[in-house]
Order: C-alpha cells, then sequence, then structure tokens
C-alpha cells in the first residue's frame, strides 16, 4: 500500500520533478525501498525542498570549511577541475561566474547543483537522508562533488566521483 503526502502526492518507490531556483533547475528525486514511508519523514523531505536554497547554501559553506584539507574531496575536487591541461578547461573557466581572487572559492560558488536524492527511509540522526549532487560546468564534465546531510542537515559524507 503506498503512502499519500500532500506535497510528494502517491509516494510508490520513485518520485521526481525538477525545481528551478537560483536561475537553474535541479532535478529532486524521492527514492524509497518502502512503499510505507512514514508521514514525518516526507514532512521532513519536503521541508528540505521549500528550504532547497538555503540547505544549499550551508552545504557550499561546509566545502569552503573543507578546502585546508589537502585530502579532503572538496579539494580533490578542484584540483581535477581547475587543472589547466584540463581537455575541457576552457569550458570549466566559462562555468566560473565569480572573481574573487581565490579560484577555489571562486569555482565553489560556481558550482551547479545538478541533483537532489531524497531517502525516507533514512530518517534517522547520522544517515544520507538526502544527496546533494554540485557540477562544474556540468554539461561538459562528469565530475560530480556529493554531500550526504542527514534529517537535521548535518554533513554526514562528502565524496568525489569522476
Amino acid at each position: 500500500m503506498a503512502t499519500e503526502h500532500d506535497y510528494f502526492g502517491i509516494v510508490g518507490d520513485y518520485w521526481s520533478e525538477e525545481i528551478e531556483y537560483a536561475d537553474q533547475r535541479v532535478e529532486v528525486v524521492l527514492e524509497t525501498e518502502d512503499e510505507e514511508v512514514p508521514l514525518t519523514a516526507l514532512d521532513g523531505a519536503a521541508a528540505l525542498v521549500s528550504e532547497l536554497e538555503l540547505v544549499d547554501d550551508e552545504l557550499r559553506n561546509a566545502f569552503v570549511s573543507q578546502l585546508d584539507s589537502g585530502s579532503s574531496p572538496v579539494v580533490k575536487f578542484l584540483n581535477v577541475l581547475l587543472d589547466p591541461e584540463l581537455e575541457l578547461a576552457e569550458e570549466v573557466e566559462d562555468a566560473i561566474g565569480r572573481d574573487s581572487g581565490d579560484r577555489q572559492i571562486d569555482a565553489l560558488r560556481s558550482m551547479s547543483l545538478v541533483r537532489v536524492d531524497l531517502r525516507p527511509e533514512l530518517y534517522g540522526e547520522g544517515e544520507g537522508f538526502a544527496e546533494f549532487e554540485y557540477g562544474l560546468a556540468p554539461e561538459d564534465t562528469d565530475e560530480r562533488l556529493i554531500a550526504a546531510i542527514d534529517v537535521g542537515r548535518e554533513v554526514v559524507d562528502v565524496r568525489f566521483e569522476g
């Protein structure tokens, strides 16, 4: 038996919608392995969607805090994309819409939020309730920076996929 929710409608195993915010289109996907999802988890997912811009800003600030660690996924992501020898260096340069003098910060602020995956069955503290997928020149490059947050919006994982 599927669960019905005010925002998501009837929730089966997959729900998807394109959401516009901050001059970009973001694919928001709700996936669940359970047909019966607790309404509190769906309410939390809907609240996350309604505060997408705020959560995006919080995550970008968390990425900035990882710049001090040379081995962090954020630094690895930036090192690959900001490499002047990269075949798509021009496309990446064009995607960076800021020039503050700090290339890494400018790149982080210029990333596109490509997709948000909501997983309401992981509605516990410390679990990957939502994953935010970022790209720099995402139409041209495959590299992604992915941050997983729990229901309290604490970052539980950051990874680089190339």
